[in-house]
């Protein structure tokens, strides 16, 4: 499971990791990982081994857990999945007392669905799409039933269905797939999707068995849309001049007033857009009968680059409607599909009544093209609600609009004014990141402002906190809500229990709002800029567990002011390093912080960023220190700054030595180990009695061989050991020196007077007797080779930072001297792999040092 901050990355190291617990990474400074198990960052620095002991979990038979209703006030979070409708205990999903209802999809219906040409293992289930609260004793639920949507009624008190089903064709899409939206306003449903199997997308009321939809003709009001969120604005309330409340939709459709000529010609921009309707609209009497008389669409901008695609909307308010704000979440279009970027962009309800109140926009037959229209409005002004003026006029709804208001709605739908975010730019910017949902708490911090906090949902299960400060956001952590990547299909908040809901796929999560304990120093809590969190003097403490916040500390605004002293800062443990003279060495340092930047000092003098061609090369993993000299010993020491403040991250103790201090091994030892080792200089002792016991053992191995053999001289005649053959494999040390050869003896015997060994695997050859035939006699086997260098020399290259530069293994397979030409070129290779790696990105992990 990769767990990535920002353009760092760490990796959990566990066998498994729990998909019942997330993984949480704190973007603030020395943050630590939680998790029932411990993860291991890079470095392999220290995590807190915490349970997330707030963090539920529940899943059951079936799937795609994407709706969500919270009734907080009663303590019960029901859940539509794919198949069954679950109850849940709002404060702990996991406790085991869920009530569960079935509602699966008959076999006939699945059997037609399939006829129908659709995936049996997808489509032809019964998808709940709608689960809204109908009454006190009832809600209302709305599922796909294998492409023949049905509905039905819910008794809340014994939490069954009712034997009586309603068609569902008029308030549920078919295609479970298709974005959908829908709202329960005073027992009417307002909805908003492509309903029917092959019919053109819709916004729908359903009242009493009266249907109200858009027009289709002669102009589509809605073009190719795909639906994401709708809204109740009650703007009736306190209202001046007696208007009506309204549900805004929001939806991407093609963009029909663009021009199509700078772009393919196979593909229409696609463009954000929102729309409204008023609540009390009864469609026209004549013109527009059954059609909205007050549907009116204008764009709504984020000022992404190319054009942006809307993934969810969320509305909050101060307890009044015009102190409404929508939080939006847009990805790019499919044009650019090549390329992850989201935003999210706020909008308040004065723009968007100031977008439906401007120019409207008119189609022109002879240019096909949109263009502002500059004629006369009539009056009423075509669009709008019922208000006072209008009833003073005669106009007490809808149908009794004038024609002419009508006929000019049917053909000016879309206005010209974009909804235009706050302060203008988008308040987020991410890239490699789809944000697909978007959900908002609205907290009160120590300073008395309210601060607003967004949960984004990523498309592969993650889970990104941040604050809105001003006109910006910072991004507080980022948790992985799920092992297995999977989009997130839902949020929920729920401020009584302080929980935030997770709906997705496999599954619905229940996590804290806040994890203020996660930080272990005053400088983590305050850097953090939690609005949830304070500093008490001892420990990270929540907010709305404190009866008295007079002694917290907390600074959301600045993120710096607060900590008067390190004290409770944990101090590092400084690490020594050896290193021989002209050899590298790499001093790694963690950032646990995406924001927090590394500065380097030796003993006490700042290491510059223009240092990075010179001795000293900084990286994203630390400090590589090339070609060390005696006046690189001292300190070294590694410091996060963030926000104006410094924290000691990593300390070293570096120790550089003479290479004349350290013996060379002797030429003729063969390590009884495959690969090389790192000693410290004190076990060179040891090392000389090992390597003197096995020079003595070898010594007399070679003399009971050659006792051996001349004794069959003498009983059997005189073998020939002839000249070794191509696959031969000579074992020697890099540092041996094979001068020549000895005599003739010796050279038979595959031995060289200055004691470089030649091992010749193979069998000797007959020789003829005059009295009887001699049997062959076959030396002793060389060792069998490690797994590791099986594939010959070719691997050698590969396995070179695995060793010390003082006992490097070379494996020959020729018939050559001892004297090898392959020792210069190994040289250069060691060569050419060292200063290679002083230019390329530092590497992960190395050892501690390199003697």
């Amino acid at each position: 499971m990769d767990v990535k901050v920002g353009g760092l990355g760490t990796h959990c190291l566990t066998s498994d990791c729990l998909p019942s617990v997330p993984v949480l990474v704190s973007t603030g400074l020395l943050g630590q990982c939680f998790g029932k198990q411990v993860f291991l960052l890079l470095t392999q620095a220290d995590c807190v081994e915490e349970d997330l002991t707030t963090a539920r979990r529940f899943s059951s038979h079936a799937q795609n857990y994407t709706t969500l209703l919270l009734e907080d006030e009663k303590g019960i979070l029901y859940v539509g999945a794919r198949g069954a409708i679950f109850s849940l205990n709002s404060s702990n999903i996991a406790d085991g007392s869920q009530q569960t209802m079935d509602w699966e999809a008959s076999p006939e219906k699945r059997a037609e669905c399939l006829k129908k040409g659709k995936n049996n293992k997808t489509e032809c289930y019964n998808h709940v799409k709608l689960l809204q609260r109908l009454n006190a004793t009832h809600l209302y639920a709305c599922g796909t039933y294998a492409f023949h949507p049905l509905c039905t009624y819910i008794d809340t008190n014994k939490f069954a269905l009712l034997s009586h089903f309603e068609e569902g064709k008029e308030k549920c899409p078919y295609d479970p797939a298709r974005g959908y939206t829908g709202l329960i306003v005073d027992g009417s449903l307002y909805t908003a999707t492509r309903y029917e199997f092959r019919s053109l997308p819709d916004i729908r009321h359903n009242r009493h068995q009266r249907l109200l939809k858009t027009e289709e003709s002669p102009l589509h009001w809605l073009n190719e849309a795909e639906f994401v969120a709708s809204v109740l604005v009650k703007e009736s309330v306190s209202s001046p001049v007696g208007d009506d409340d309204k549900i805004y939709y929001f939806f991407t459709e093609q963009a029909g007033e663009e021009s199509a000529s700078i772009f393919d010609k196979t593909q229409v921009p696609r463009v954000a857009r929102v729309a409204r309707v008023c609540k009390n609209d009864l469609g026209g009497k004549k013109i527009l009968q059954r059609k909205w008389t007050s549907f009116m669409k204008a764009r709504l901008a984020c000022y992404v680059p190319y054009y942006e695609v809307l993934k969810d909307v969320f509305s909050l308010d101060g307890g009044d409607w015009q102190s409404t704000i929508f939080y939006a979440a847009f990805t790019l279009s499919a044009q650019w599909r090549s390329m992850e970027v989201s935003a999210i962009c706020r909008y308040n309800i004065s723009e968007v009544r100031a977008a439906f109140e401007g120019t409207y926009m008119q189609y022109q037959d002879s240019s096909r093209k949109w263009s502002p229209y500059t004629g006369e409005v009539p009056e009423p002004r075509p669009g709008s609600c019922i208000t006072n003026r209008a009833r003073k006029n005669g106009y007490n709804s809808s149908q009794d609009l004038p024609n002419s208001v009508l006929d000019f709605i049917k053909l000016h739908p879309l206005m010209y004014e974009e909804v235009k975010p706050a302060d203008g730019v988008p308040l987020l910017v991410k890239k490699n990141v789809i944000y697909t949902q978007v959900a908002v708490d609205r907290v009160r911090a120590l300073d008395g402002h309210e601060y607003d906090m967004l949960f984004l949902g990523t498309g592969n299960g993650w889970i990104h906190k941040a604050v809105v400060i001003g006109s910006r956001v910072h991004i507080i952590e980022e948790i992985q809500a799920f092992r297995v990547p999977q989009p997130v299909e839902n949020l929920v908040i729920s401020k009584q229990q302080r929980s935030l809901y997770v709906g997705a796929q496999s599954g619905v999560l229940q996590l804290p709002l806040s994890s203020c304990r996660q930080y272990i120093s005053c400088f983590d809590c305050i850097l953090a800029r939690d609005p949830y969190c304070g500093w008490d003097g001892e420990s990270c403490k929540e907010l709305a567990e404190m009866l008295d916040r007079a002694l917290l500390t907390q600074d959301v605004m600045h993120g710096n002011v607060g900590c008067w002293n390190d004290s409770a800062q944990a101090t590092p443990m400084q690490k020594n390093r050896t290193v021989l003279r002209g050899d590298d060495v790499l001093l790694p340092c963690e950032q646990t912080s995406n924001l927090a930047r590394a500065t380097w000092r030796v003993n006490g003098i700042e290491v510059l960023a223009e240092e990075g061609q010179g001795r000293f090369r900084l990286g994203v993993d630390g400090l590589l220190v090339t070609d060390t000299q005696l006046e690189y010993n001292g300190e070294y020491r590694c410091y996060a700054e963030e926000n104006g403040l410094w924290a000691l991250v990593a300390a070293y103790a570096l120790t550089v030595l003479p290479k004349q201090l350290v013996p060379q091994p002797p030429p003729t030892v063969s390590s009884p180990s495959w690969h090389a080792a790192s000693y410290d200089y004190g076990d060179m002792k040891f090392i000389y009695i090992a390597v003197i016991t096995v020079l003595g053992g070898l010594c007399l191995v070679l003399s009971v061989v050659l006792l051996y053999v001349s004794c069959l001289q003498k009983r059997r005649g005189k073998y020939s050991l002839r000249v070794p053959q191509p696959s031969t494999v000579e074992l020697q040390t890099v540092s041996s020196n094979c001068l020549g050869k000895g005599g003739e003896d010796d050279e038979d015997l595959g031995i060289y007077p200055d004691g470089c060994l030649q091992i010749i695997p193979g069998e000797a050859p007959t020789v003829a007797s005059p009295s009887k035939e001699v049997l062959p006699v076959p030396p002793p086997l060389p060792p069998p080779l490690p797994a590791e260098f099986t594939n010959g020399i070719t691997t050698l290259p590969n396995m070179l930072r695995k060793m010390n530069g003082n006992s490097y293994m070379l494996l020959r397979q020729n018939e050559e001297p001892c004297t090898s030409p392959l020792y210069n070129s190994f040289t250069e290779e060691l060569s050419k792999i060292l200063e290679k790696r002083k230019h390329t990105q530092l590497v992960e992990k190395l050892d501690e040092s390199s003697v």
